[in-house]
């Protein structure tokens, strides 16, 4: 292909991503060294902004509640989805009716499907979970107003809604995994957890390593499941970074939009900061394919 037929081909895509991409986090990083009303021009003020974000505590308990929800649910994500592929590749006909079944959670969209798993917690719709811990003799849970218990609510609903992708991307890693590899270890004596840490696992590596980025990724930007599963967020420090970057810049009639910017700013950086280990663990996995 010529040089030029390659230029016609890919400038539609840069120009398409300049404009969603680069044009955005410009303004972006510009708003956030503006004092910015909306409506109106910005008023330069340099990095207040910042100073402004690091010595608010709500920001400081939101970054902490963030990459705590991060760390846990991404962990069990890419554990979980694991232990799920294994189970779902061994099935024979039953494995499209099953796959189906684990996908619904997946496409249901987030707020929805968060505002159905509350209901299994909340009394006022029957609260089914707490009938069960009153039928077993234990007090009955506060999930929506005690800190802990509604981050365990909270992780367990992004949990239920993103494992299903996990399980399916390992799935289908899995199943590029070579049979003689698998014959070579069953014939050395390798039991099956020996199998799976030194075969299997090292195999799809890279299908682990992109699963771990995108769930990182998407947890980071929880928001809308908050919306139905944590209505006091402000109030018991379970305020996702987002959410908090939502209620500083558009809550308030859209008057503080340069501190919302520079809070985006700080989230790209703190995205950035938690996928480098694994971009850098892909790269190497792709140079050595």
């Amino acid at each position: 292909m010529r040089r030029r037929e390659y230029a016609y081909l890919v400038a539609p895509s840069v120009l398409v991503m300049l404009a969603l991409l680069v044009v955005p986090l410009y303004r972006t990083v510009e708003w956030s060294l503006q004092e910015v009303r909306y409506g109106q021009p910005g008023t330069f003020v340099g990095l207040d902004n910042y100073r402004e974000a690091f010595a608010d505590p709500r920001f400081l308990s939101a970054v902490s509640f963030t990459v705590v929800v991060t760390i846990a649910v991404v962990t069990v994500l890419v554990l979980g989805g694991y232990v799920l592929a294994v189970l779902v590749n061994r099935l024979g006909r039953m494995r499209p009716v099953v796959l189906g079944l684990l996908l619904v959670s997946y496409v249901v969209p987030g707020l929805i499907g968060a505002t159905m798993f509350s209901w299994l917690f909340n009394d006022n719709f029957g609260g089914l979970v707490n009938q069960l811990i009153s039928a077993v003799g234990l007090p009955p849970v506060l999930w929506f107003t005690d800190t802990w218990a509604n981050r365990g609510l909270v992780a367990a609903a992004v949990v239920w809604g993103l494992l299903p992708f996990s399980m399916l991307v390992i799935l289908a890693g899995l199943q590029g995994v070579p049979k003689d590899l698998l014959e070579a270890a069953r014939v050395d004596g390798a039991g099956t957890l020996r199998t799976h840490w030194s075969v299997i696992a090292p195999s799809i590596r890279g299908i682990i390593g992109f699963v771990t980025l995108i769930s990182i990724m998407d947890v980071l930007r929880v928001f809308d499941q908050l919306i139905p599963l944590s209505p006091q967020a402000v109030q018991i420090g379970n305020e996702s970074l987002v959410l908090y970057i939502y209620n500083q810049a558009f809550l308030d009639g859209g008057q503080r939009l340069g501190l919302g910017s520079a809070m985006n700013v700080l989230l790209i950086v703190l995205i950035a900061i938690m996928l480098l280990p694994f971009i850098r663990d892909t790269a190497r996995e792709g140079s050595r394919a």
